[in-house]
């Protein structure tokens, strides 16, 4: 009969290394003054992407959410929407494709959880692409989905962070981008492990390294994203709320009890400076939502909790916006994916003790008279 001790989880072994991007200008333009980027540069990616993803109808406007009003320090508006859609496509490009690295079963009629939807995106497309799938169920502190989804995909408004309700247990919670909103990762990683089948999978995307980092020494001292990376890191941290966890998602699986925990990194560009024309395309894209978030990223995190005023905020805006346009810094940041799987003929909580009661009263009868 199988122990207790037989489910312990072993630690996870450390990721690959991300690998190494070669920039288009490693040769002749690496020298001082390698220019900025021109709109042709990043203009074809943003008319092919508004084609494919930026495809709904919301509220116009700068907002944020009023449930649980202050969680989340960033914007859910229509602009907002457009860039996590952009990331979306990017994290997509980054997987080969794919939606997800977890190992499930999309033929079966299995029950998936999505933590933190945001527009939706991810579920709706999980919905379409699986059929057969039996219920796919994206929360968020925002009701900005649209309404017209798979039959097989619903929402609802809730905050992860308290207690989850009472219900059947899914077969694959997905969480991903959820840095700078969640104060108790190991709480999180707890809950999902309690409302996961045994035999479940959960699959956490986030990001590291951010302040970004060059493979090649290309990033100055003095360079304003990296400064701005720094500041939102602060800012976050201040709010107990870390915004790069990445590299610690294995850790929180591990210690939660989850088995056959994978992780791997996926290096990101900035900008449309690699060689690669895959990585290049995801360096423009991802360029491009740097620049469309720079308010989303500073209109709350910057004035009401690093106490800045709001001219100095645009005034160093601008000066991140000219440092994102210079081509010979080649900064990157890690896109982690880490998936796990609950063991699958775990021991129920209360069996546990039945039996732990059972083998006191054996060890009882044996004693001599």
């Amino acid at each position: 009969m199988s122990t207790a001790a037989d489910h312990q989880p072993s630690r996870p072994s450390p990721a690959d290394p991300p690998a190494i991007i070669v920039p288009e200008d490693s040769d002749a333009d690496m020298m001082e003054g390698s220019g900025d980027y021109y709109a042709a540069d990043t203009e074809s990616y943003a008319t092919s992407l508004s084609s494919s993803v930026f495809n709904f109808n919301f509220v116009n406007g700068r907002r944020f959410h009023s449930y649980q009003e202050g969680r989340y320090k960033f914007p859910n508006d229509e602009r907002e929407q457009g860039r996590l859609n952009t990331l979306h496509h990017i994290f997509k490009l980054l997987m080969g494709g794919k939606l997800f690295l977890a190992p499930i079963d999309t033929e079966k009629p299995l029950r998936v959880l999505d933590i933190g939807t945001g527009t939706g995106m991810w579920a709706i497309e999980v919905g379409d692409a699986f059929p057969r799938l039996q219920w796919i169920v994206g929360n968020d502190l925002s009701p900005i989905q649209p309404t017209t989804v798979p039959p097989n995909v619903c929402f609802e408004v809730d905050d992860v962070e308290v207690s989850w309700p009472p219900r059947k247990p899914f077969d694959f919670i997905h969480a991903r981008y959820m840095g700078g909103s969640i104060g108790d990762w190991p709480g999180l990683f707890k809950q999902a492990y309690e409302q996961l089948a045994p035999g479940g999978w959960i699959e956490f995307q986030e990001f590291s390294h951010i302040p970004g980092y060059s493979q090649d020494n290309s990033v100055p001292a003095d360079n304003s994203v990296g400064r701005l990376y720094d500041l939102i890191e602060e800012g976050c941290n201040l709010m107990g709320r870390p915004a790069t966890i990445g590299d610690k998602l294995p850790l929180f699986a591990a210690d939660a009890g989850f088995i056959n925990i994978q992780h791997q990194v996926f290096p990101i560009p900035m900008g449309a400076w690699p060689k690669d024309p895959h990585m290049k395309e995801i360096g423009a894209m991802n360029m491009l939502a740097l620049l469309d978030g720079l308010e989303a990223f500073s209109i709350i995190l910057f004035t009401q909790v690093l106490g800045w005023r709001p001219e100095e905020v645009t005034v160093f805006l601008a000066k991140v916006r000219q440092d994102t346009m210079k081509k010979g810094v080649h900064l990157l940041s890690n896109f982690n994916v880490m998936y796990a799987q609950k063991p699958l003929d775990e021991t129920p909580e209360e069996t546990k003790a039945e039996d732990a009661t059972a083998e006191g009263e054996r060890e009882e009868g044996d004693k001599p008279e």
